[in-house]
């Protein structure tokens, strides 16, 4: 079963779309959204958690799993899959970003990026061909190119020179590839420089993928720029492959991007607030280790489904942050990574049924009131 991309439907008033992705590991309907298994693990969740979550993919990262414990140990051990015990689709990225923010620890060359280790400091090159080599090692079902993510801000000479480089390491990457059971996937960049992005859409298309992403956003510019940048990009984007926003996730984010066609989304902002005690629910964030809480004898969202709010009260998730209990993490993170398949679900059934817009409207205005103490 190879990689496909069907376009199942399109919401008539937005540019809302569900589809279905196939792998050889299965089905995923979209838009979806890919917890982030940075090394070949959902922070504070087991596969079977994120099973019974209705979790469909994750994302796991090439740098961190190249680093430690290594690609080959990884394929020697029968890949990643059978590695983490997940058998489920996985989308590797390709470690540029993690690479991008290591700003004192690399150095950019036509090549690759030099750089050195985290975690012993040790010296690396990584190229767009070692990048595909580890992750077709890994046996992700869905790879990453190798891209420069351009900083924030960055002036339109510098956004052109690094969306030339990502251009050229495309190339490189497609040419590195030898897996035919794996997806690959090219990388947009250009600041938020429409003229850029329409270019290198282009250019990157011309080279021919699997499906396209949206790189160097959330990188520190304006909500407003993010939209602009993918309001002004998706429609240079097949309508017949995968379309996949990196790194950007917010509730409020994502309804919003998927109104602009996007598809595909990961963040490590459900799992990460999640041991930081902040909870999602559709009407406000919850800040759980708030005294208010103390007390309260409710779920952390009476509508939610989830172990965490089928079984515990506030107070009593409350007690276990404040006292430090790894239980937290735990039932944090089941709650908040249900709440995005919730809210997946919930989007995929608004354009099923043509009404995407009003529902992508009421949802941002209603979290809006919801932060500025309004009735909503």
């Amino acid at each position: 079963m190879n990689f496909r991309f069907d376009l199942l439907k399109k919401d008539e008033g937005t540019f809302g779309r569900l589809g279905r992705i196939t792998t050889p590991r299965g089905f995923i309907e979209t838009p979806v959204f890919m917890p982030v298994g940075t090394q070949g693990t959902v922070k504070a969740l087991t596969p079977a958690q994120l099973d019974e979550l209705e979790v469909k993919i994750i994302l796991a990262n090439t740098y961190h799993l190249y680093l430690r414990p290594g690609h080959d140990l990884i394929r020697s051990l029968g890949g990643l899959h059978s590695f983490m015990n997940w058998p489920g689709p996985i989308l590797t990225d390709s470690g540029g970003f993690q690479v991008h923010s290591l700003a004192a620890l690399r150095k950019m060359t036509p090549q690759g990026v030099i750089f050195r280790s985290h975690i012993d400091g040790s010296q690396h090159t990584l190229t767009p061909e070692l990048a595909v080599q580890v992750q077709q090692a890994l046996g992700s079902d869905i790879m990453m190119c190798l891209d420069e993510c351009t900083s924030y801000p960055a002036t339109h000479k510098a956004a052109e020179q690094s969306m030339e480089l990502t251009i050229e390491w495309a190339k490189r990457s497609r040419e590195a590839k030898t897996s035919p059971s794996q997806a690959l996937f090219g990388i947009l960049q250009g600041g938020v420089y429409p003229d850029l992005r329409k270019r290198c859409a282009t250019e990157i298309q011309a080279i021919g993928f699997d499906g396209y992403a949206l790189g160097g956003l959330s990188v520190g510019e304006s909500k407003n720029e993010m939209l602009m940048i993918i309001n002004e990009t998706t429609p240079f984007l097949p309508t017949d492959q995968p379309r996949y926003l990196m790194g950007a996730g917010t509730p409020e984010d994502i309804v919003a991007a998927v109104a602009c066609g996007i598809d595909m989304f990961d963040c490590v902002i459900p799992t990460r607030s999640a041991r930081h005690g902040l909870l999602f629910t559709n009407r406000e964030n919850i800040a759980i280790k708030r005294n208010v809480y103390q007390n309260d004898d409710k779920p952390v969202d009476e509508a939610c489904d989830c172990y965490t709010c089928r079984t515990f009260s506030r107070a009593y998730l409350r007690h276990l942050y404040m006292a430090g209990e790894i239980l937290a993490m735990t039932l944090n993170t089941i709650h908040n990574v249900r709440f995005y398949m919730r809210l997946m679900e919930r989007i995929r059934e608004a354009i099923r049924n043509n009404h995407y817009g009003k529902f992508s409207s009421e949802f941002i205005a209603y979290r809006q009131s919801s932060k500025s103490g309004e009735a909503p």
